[in-house]
């Protein structure tokens, strides 16, 4: 499958392992960078998602995401854990359920381009609720590329996804050129997004990055033995 990922915010905070150890599968192990898990609440949208060698569908093919996630090992392999994935089209949030059990959401979403800033809201429709997003973010630097060992690239560079299901772990990999961050800023006045899947966010404010868009390449999950 193919996509493209625009106007991206990646709000991270950093929070203790054991505080989220009960709420990820015991057969993921939490990737940790110095002794610190973290937490990332991701508002962006989505153009040009289609199969391979099949045309954009109507529905399914354009539309803002908001994803809550953290990051884990599977024998050795770093990847990301989705507590939550909000969409704004309901065919794909029923697609990507079925397709890669991934937690998909519906939600009605918005996202608008002021100059520099983007303004974003999003408000889930389904259960578990209220989770809730409100807030405006910009790019403060140039691109940079973050170098292997920096909490940076420990944080964006991943390739795959993990599920679990009745204990049974899958992984879909995913390929797509190093993220061009750039560092940023915002105004979150509303979030609810990780409480709703049972987390209280730090107090300390997030470490921010921006990426303005990012071609992206996703494969079928592959079930793996146990």
């Amino acid at each position: 499958m193919k996509q493209t990922w625009h106007d991206l915010l990646f709000a991270h905070w950093a929070i203790a392992p054991e505080l989220i150890r009960p709420l990820v599968p015991a057969e993921l192990e939490i990737d940790l960078f110095e002794r610190q898990a973290y937490i990332a609440v991701v508002p962006f949208w989505m153009s040009g998602i289609r199969a391979r060698g099949a045309p954009p569908l109507p529905g399914l093919s354009s539309f803002p995401e908001l994803n809550v996630r953290t990051y884990v090992l599977y024998r050795g392999v770093p990847g990301v854990y989705f507590w939550s994935l909000d969409a704004a089209s309901l065919p794909a949030v029923w697609s990507a359920r079925v397709a890669y059990g991934l937690p998909y959401l519906h939600a009605a979403m918005s996202i608008k381009s002021l100059g520099e800033n983007l303004e974003y809201s999003s408000r889930r429709l389904q259960a578990p609720r209220p989770a809730e997003f409100c807030g405006r973010y910009r790019p403060i630097a140039p691109p940079q590329r973050r170098e292997k060992g920096s909490v940076e690239h420990f944080l964006t560079e991943r390739y795959c996804l993990y599920t679990v299901c009745n204990g049974r772990v899958s992984r879909a990999s995913i390929h797509h050129l190093p993220w061009p961050l750039q560092n940023a800023e915002a105004e979150i006045e509303i979030n609810t997004m990780a409480r709703a899947a049972g987390i209280e966010l730090p107090q300390a404010q997030p470490l921010l990055h921006f990426a303005r868009e990012l071609d992206v390449l996703v494969w079928w999950p592959k079930r793996l033995s146990k």
